[in-house]
């Protein structure tokens, strides 16, 4: 049997191979997962850097994308419900260059479930924000280098019709 962490990054493999390539590209790998937070680790490497040998833009971009979507949809796969999940909005402050493997943390599982919740009961979109933290901890120790506040909009997907 594989464990939670496993099975995490054996799907998120998949997903970024099959659905969103450059999320695969980035190689991401999740660190760790529960009902409250989830830790997602970019490498720094040839395709997430940039040309001041720290991570590009667009690499932190999809690793906050990661820790805010990842926890909202393991946790409805766990329920056993099909959402439909987006981002509307993103607002970032850079606080220093990372210049090595950058760890995005969110801690907003709490927040998540009861987004769940509320779309699951009434069908409506969700629209909250949820926070990501990134860490250089190999560089830096638990200094952030980025937060991200990205509004995660969930709804229940609507069932597919027999044909």
């Amino acid at each position: 049997m594989l464990s939670a962490v496993r099975r995490a990054n054996l799907y998120l493999n998949l997903f970024g191979f099959s659905k969103v390539p450059l999320i695969w590209l980035c190689r991401p790998k999740i660190l760790a997962i529960d009902d409250q937070h989830v830790e997602v680790k970019i490498p720094l490497r040839r395709r997430t850097k940039n040309h001041l040998n720290s991570m590009y833009f667009g690499a932190l971009a999809v690793g906050a994308d990661l820790a805010g979507g990842f926890l909202a949809m393991s946790k409805a796969q766990e329920q056993g419900e099909r959402i439909s999940l987006a981002f509307k909005g993103v607002s970032a402050e850079f606080l220093k260059r990372p210049e090595g493997d950058v760890h995005f943390v969110c801690h907003d599982g709490p927040l998540i479930d009861e987004m769940l919740r509320m779309t699951l009961e009434t069908g409506e979109r969700i629209n909250r924000d949820v926070k990501i933290t990134a860490l250089c901890p190999s560089v830096n120790g638990e200094e952030p280098m980025a937060e991200f506040s990205l509004t995660l909009s969930i709804k229940k997907a609507a069932q597919k019709q027999a044909a």
